[in-house]
């Protein structure tokens, strides 16, 4: 079973809003692990609201940021997980290629449409 992996803030949780409820409603409809991926140092994740998420988070404190495939590299190992193993969504262009450049079944996410329909299709088209 994959492990869908989440970006953190601006897609699973929104500015002055918090955990967006739409978005996890429908991950909870998969048994899947999920794992929320950010950027954030200690200080960014108090203040992005991402320290009490219903999900495992993980961060390399910008060291090195998403849209750099070693961040991802260093994700897989650190959960003993290949790239086949998983599927990311994400709305940053730069971080989704990165990741896709190290072989993980990518989506780019419109933060702005907030398209739960074409989320729920790449999901289902790749758990």
């Amino acid at each position: 079973m994959k492990t869908i992996l989440v970006d953190a803030f601006g897609t699973f949780v929104l500015e002055n809003i918090g955990i967006f409820s739409d978005m996890h409603k429908l991950l909870d409809e998969y048994p899947n692990r999920k794992i929320v991926l950010t950027n954030a140092n200690d200080e960014q994740m108090v203040t992005f609201g991402l320290t009490d998420l219903p999900y495992e988070v993980f961060t390399l404190k910008h060291d090195p940021d998403k849209d750099n495939p070693k961040y991802f590299e260093t994700m897989l190992a650190k959960f003993n997980l290949l790239a086949n193993d998983v599927l990311y969504f994400e709305h940053s262009l730069e971080a989704v290629k990165s990741a896709e450049s190290i072989g993980i079944k990518s989506y780019f996410y419109d933060a702005e449409k907030k398209d739960m329909k074409a989320l729920k299709q790449f999901l289902d088209s790749n758990v």
